[in-house]
């Protein structure tokens, strides 16, 4: 995609790094971009997450030499690193589905990446802010693309100017595919809850699942949540449905809303008249 966008011309390109089913530090946006990465016996590694373990030299010498004149920023989750026990593959492995063993082999491909970028580089990837974004994404980015990470709320509010709007609202509402105890470290639902907090605007969070430690997102200053899917079904089930299971969702939401608004005036009618 990047070199798509420098084949068009661009000179400046945002990357937003969210979710990622990927685990390999960017390690294969790196060798699209020209970069290799050989093992030992100098063969290129193959793709994913677990080559980075044979990983012995990185030549950027290849590189598509546009990218040193591109201005590449790159807005992520602030809190994500890369490597331990806060690290992505520790942390986000077991959402993706990463068993014990698959997170052990992640965590130590990813070390051993870091190693070989912090001798050969000369830049320390592991617990940077931003570098574990994306699978690590974010430490490829910076490492190999040259590229600047900002926080991605940070990013967001530039161009949103979502001060502005929360300042003129009466309530939020914001969506996240998943709510649970990782929302208060950097995800945008907790990070607008924050700026909504501090102007005394209440926030409803829309999400696909409630996860394990939901009620952190409480305490980082959402006032309510609802999960749109209402019934057991698979996870083929719930994508198929969710455009449908979020206009339900989002409705039945307001619809409660409004029941509250009638409780309120009935309750201040009935002070009147006393």
């Amino acid at each position: 995609m990047l070199l798509a966008a420098l084949d068009e011309g661009a000179r400046r390109v945002l990357i937003g790094c969210g979710d990622s089913g990927t685990n390999d530090g960017g390690a294969g946006m790196a060798q699209a971009l020209g970069v290799h990465l050989h093992d030992e016996d100098g063969n290129e590694l193959g793709a994913g997450g677990g080559e980075l373990q044979r990983l012995a030299s990185i030549d950027v010498t290849g590189r598509d030499p546009r990218i040193a004149d591109t201005d590449i920023e790159v807005a992520c989750n602030w809190t994500n690193v890369l490597t331990g026990p806060q690290g992505v593959a520790q942390v986000y492995g077991p959402q993706k589905g990463a068993s014990p063993e698959t997170v052990e082999r992640l965590e130590q491909a990813l070390d051993r990446y870091a190693d070989v970028i912090d001798r050969e580089l000369g830049t320390d990837v592991r617990t940077a802010p931003g570098t574990g974004a994306s699978g690590g994404l974010g430490a490829g980015l910076w490492a190999l693309a040259g590229a600047r990470l900002r926080p991605r709320f940070e990013v967001i509010s530039e161009y949103l100017d979502l001060d502005a709007l929360i300042a003129d609202a009466h309530l939020v509402i914001t969506a996240e595919g998943a709510i649970d105890r990782h929302t208060p470290r950097g995800k945008v639902p907790a990070e607008v809850a924050r700026l909504a907090t501090e102007r005394d605007v209440p926030v409803i969070a829309l999400t696909g699942t409630l996860g394990e430690g939901v009620r952190a997102a409480l305490d980082a200053g959402l006032d309510a949540y609802a999960s749109i899917i209402d019934h057991p079904c698979t996870l083929e089930e719930a994508l198929e449905s969710a455009q449908v299971a979020l206009v339900r969702t989002a409705e039945q939401t307001m619809r409660m809303l409004l029941v509250g608004r009638r409780l309120a005036w009935a309750a201040a009618a009935a002070a009147v008249t006393a």
